[in-house]
C-alpha cells in the first residue's frame, strides 16, 4: 500500500491516475512527476516499488498538498472577503463568484429554495 502525503493511494489504479486522489495533485502534474522520476505512467500502484514510492513521496514533499493548500485558499477568500472586494462579497453571500447568471442555474452556490405559497387575494365585497 502507497501512503503519499498522508493519502492512501487507490492499489488497483494506475500511478498516473493514483496520485491525482492527493488534493493538489492533478492529471498533468501528476504526469510531470512521473516523467521527472521516470516512473512508467501505466504502473500500478500495487505494483510500485518501495524505492519508487519513496522518490514519489520525496517529490510530492515539495510540492503544496493536502492541508497547507486548503488553509491558502481559505487564508485567500477571508482576504477578499475583509478587504470588501465585489469577490469578497459573492463568497460572504454564498452566490456564484465567476460571474455566472443567478437568475437560472445558480443552485450549486445559492442551494435549492423552498417555494412560498403566494397571498391569496381578498374576496371582493359586493
Amino acid at each position: 500500500m502507497a501512503r503519499i502525503g498522508g493519502i492512501d493511494l487507490p492499489k488497483n489504479k494506475r500511478v498516473v491516475i493514483g496520485l491525482t486522489a492527493i488534493h493538489g495533485i492533478g492529471p498533468s502534474m501528476s504526469k510531470t512527476i512521473l516523467t521527472k522520476l521516470g516512473i512508467d505512467e501505466n504502473t500500478k500502484v500495487s505494483n510500485l516499488t518501495d524505492e519508487q514510492v519513496n522518490l514519489i513521496r520525496n517529490e510530492v514533499s515539495v510540492i503544496r498538498i493536502e492541508g497547507a493548500l486548503r488553509s491558502e485558499v481559505q487564508m485567500n477568500i477571508k482576504r477578499l472577503i475583509d478587504s470588501g472586494t465585489y469577490r469578497g462579497r459573492r463568497h460572504k453571500k454564498g452566490l456564484p463568484v465567476r460571474g455566472q447568471r443567478t437568475k437560472t442555474n445558480a443552485r450549486t452556490r445559492k442551494g435549492k429554495r423552498k417555494t412560498v405559497a403566494g397571498k391569496k387575494k381578498a374576496a371582493a365585497k359586493k
